[in-house]
């Protein structure tokens, strides 16, 4: 084992032993609180240039699944093509796995992709150190490796992220018994989005983060504006045209994630960066005009500030915990979005039926 070390731009310095991929590493760490689903967080497309910290106590005790694909070409067990962190921080990992479909352990599969991780931290006490101090960046080194300053590391938010990870050309997903066809923008959408529109029988013409939708050739019946990383005010400018096509059209608007702030923000809202996100399977929200309650999965470290909402919009579901935006619609335009994943993937599937609430005003 080589040791190391992960060091925060506020000075603390977390010493442990390098696993995976050797080398240095650095980005925006956070933390996330699941304890199932690494594969999918990992490989999710909203983590994009962060390094990410475990809480659950022993990582990679079911190995990795394959990579196989389902008949449209999509990954059956990961949420992209590839690993979208910059690095792994855990306290333990299973050197051995178990599970029917296991294929290899968690740190060869780290080794296979190029991804450094860091094992014997405790995740926990980083956690309430980044919960009380925030998100920040960090590195991950070798021990006797030189820190570098962190003027010269690259704060990823400053970064267009949604470029890296969406889409570059157009892509048409059909399936058997198609119903209804939706455009999806495509800011880093998760493959379960994906599978979740497909097995409701609708068409996906997904879309390059920087489509405009008034040249679309194809007929449409909604638009869906998917997850993603970094900072919404970066890609908004771009995208508020094709959404304001879509309100001007009256064509059934619906979006996730980043795609609930970037409606906020061109619509003329404001959005704000969180101290340390909300990243984990088990948030509460409740909507704010029935009162219905769904326990959801969520990754992101920038919130909607309802306060800012313009006229003729409102918030629609609010967290339990901290009272944060959860989601907004208009009050007579068929567009609204939330905050959270209604796809999971990990995470309970308690808000799925959402996909089914906005097929029915297609």
């Amino acid at each position: 084992m080589i040791s190391g070390k992960l060091v925060l731009a506020d000075g603390t310095v977390w010493k442990g032993e390098l696993f995976g991929a050797t080398g240095v590493t650095d980005g925006e760490v956070v933390f996330t609180t699941g304890m199932t689903g690494y594969e999918q967080s990992l490989t999710d497309p909203s983590f994009q240039g962060q390094v990410i910290v475990f809480t659950y106590p022993m990582i990679g005790n079911y190995g990795v699944m394959p990579e196989e694909r389902d008949e449209y070409g999509i990954l059956k067990y990961f949420e992209s093509d590839r690993i979208a962190v910059r690095g792994v921080v855990v306290n333990e990992y299973s050197e051995s796995f178990s599970h029917f479909r296991g294929q290899q352990s968690f740190a060869s599969w780290l080794a296979e992709k190029g991804m450094v991780g860091i094992s014997g931290i405790d995740t926990r006490a980083l956690t309430e150190h980044l919960r009380d101090n925030g998100s920040m960046l960090g590195q991950i080194l070798p021990e006797d490796e030189p820190i570098r300053d962190f003027s010269d590391v690259e704060d990823p938010n400053k970064k267009n992220l949604v470029a890296e990870v969406s889409t570059p050309v157009k892509k048409i997903y059909t399936p058997p018994h198609k119903k209804k066809t939706i455009a999806m923008f495509d800011f880093g959408v998760k493959n379960n989005i994906l599978r979740a529109f497909l097995s409701r029988d609708i068409e996906i013409i997904q879309l390059p983060w920087n489509s405009d939708l008034s040249a679309l050739t194809e007929t449409i019946d909604g638009v869906f504006f998917s997850n993603g990383p970094g900072d919404p005010e970066v890609v908004a400018p771009v995208v508020k045209k094709s959404v304001e096509y879509a309100l001007e059209n009256k064509i059934p608007f619906w979006g996730i994630c980043l795609g609930n702030q970037i409606l906020a923000l061109a619509v003329g809202g404001k959005t704000k960066k969180m101290k340390y996100g909300h990243r984990g399977v088990n948030k509460p929200c409740r909507n704010t005009e029935t009162g219905e309650c769904v326990i959801t999965s969520q990754n992101h470290g920038y919130m909607v500030d309802y306060s800012c909402l313009p006229e003729g919009w409102k918030m629609l579901w609010e967290n339990l915990n901290d009272g944060s935006c959860e989601g907004i619609r208009h009050i007579s335009l068929p567009a609204y979005s939330v905050q959270f994943h209604p796809e999971a993937c990990p995470g309970p599937e308690d808000s799925a039926v959402f996909f089914d609430r906005f097929i029915e005003q297609l």
